[in-house]
């Protein structure tokens, strides 16, 4: 198996539809992916203990504001968890992220389980009706990113 397929591997395939969630907000009140409906989502899960979020971040919210006019929704998806989680969280935001508080949410086991998440980023794309239509495992590059959210959005 080449790097590209171990880094899809068992990931929730394009076209499915995943289950509905509900995650906790950052800034409080609850997302679901209900509320999400008739946009293009970038649903990133990471933690702040994870290298390669920190540095994938920066290039997240920057394309984020970019395209949010053209109807993408960037969601964070934290995997921080115990009982310092929201404390751990509230630190990186205001010591290296600042501008990424509004998109954070805490994702929870069921959640993570339900998008196969067993690596950190997972990165997912899901279309104006809710449906996958990409995944990828690993950090991608500011153009890679900028690529996958050109093509979401024209579908």
């Amino acid at each position: 198996m080449g790097v590209r397929e171990a880094q899809r591997a068992r990931l929730v395939p394009d076209g499915a539809s995943p289950p509905s969630f509900q995650m906790t907000k950052h800034a409080g009140g609850e997302l679901a992916l209900s509320d999400l409906k008739g946009r293009v989502v970038m649903l990133d899960f990471w933690a702040t203990w994870c290298p390669p979020c920190r540095e994938e971040m920066p290039s997240l919210v920057k394309l984020a504001k970019e395209y949010e006019s053209q109807g993408l929704v960037f969601v964070a998806a934290s995997r921080d968890d115990g009982a310092t989680a929201t404390q751990e969280v509230d630190y990186f935001l205001q010591r290296f992220q600042p501008e990424l508080r509004p998109y954070v949410v805490y994702a929870d086991d069921t959640v993570a389980r339900a998008f196969q998440v067993n690596a950190l980023p997972t990165l997912y794309f899901l279309d104006r009706d809710g449906k996958v239509m990409d995944a990828q495992r690993g950090m991608l590059s500011e153009d890679g990113l900028r690529r996958r959210i050109e093509r979401a959005l024209k579908r």
